[in-house]
């Protein structure tokens, strides 16, 4: 039986394509959960209409149907405190596209 641990350590590998840190870490994603064989979550944006916010879910969404999960999700823009974290974490670790 797949529990919630498994799936967090599925997603937690998932690093950000520009940026030398996980979704996780970023706070990109958050509010995991797991509910019989389908993963809630939410997907937190700095801004809206990013770029790569597509490629950003499908990378997660991967790993959660490997398990034989389905991923449910909803998309937010983060909060003012979590944006200037979010900022910051890019300026250190920032790779390029």
């Amino acid at each position: 039986m797949i529990t919630q641990e498994d799936v967090i350590n599925a997603i937690s590998k998932v690093r950000h394509p520009a940026i030398d840190f996980t979704l996780l870490e970023l706070g990109i994603v958050k509010n995991v959960k797991l509910m019989d064989n389908t993963v809630g979550l939410e997907f937190a944006f700095p801004f809206p209409n990013i770029p790569i916010a597509d490629q950003l879910i499908s990378s997660i969404e991967k790993p959660i149907r490997d398990l034989g999960l389905l991923p449910v999700y909803k998309v937010a823009i983060m909060t003012e405190d979590e944006k200037a974290r979010f900022m910051e974490m890019e300026a250190q670790a920032w790779k390029g596209l």
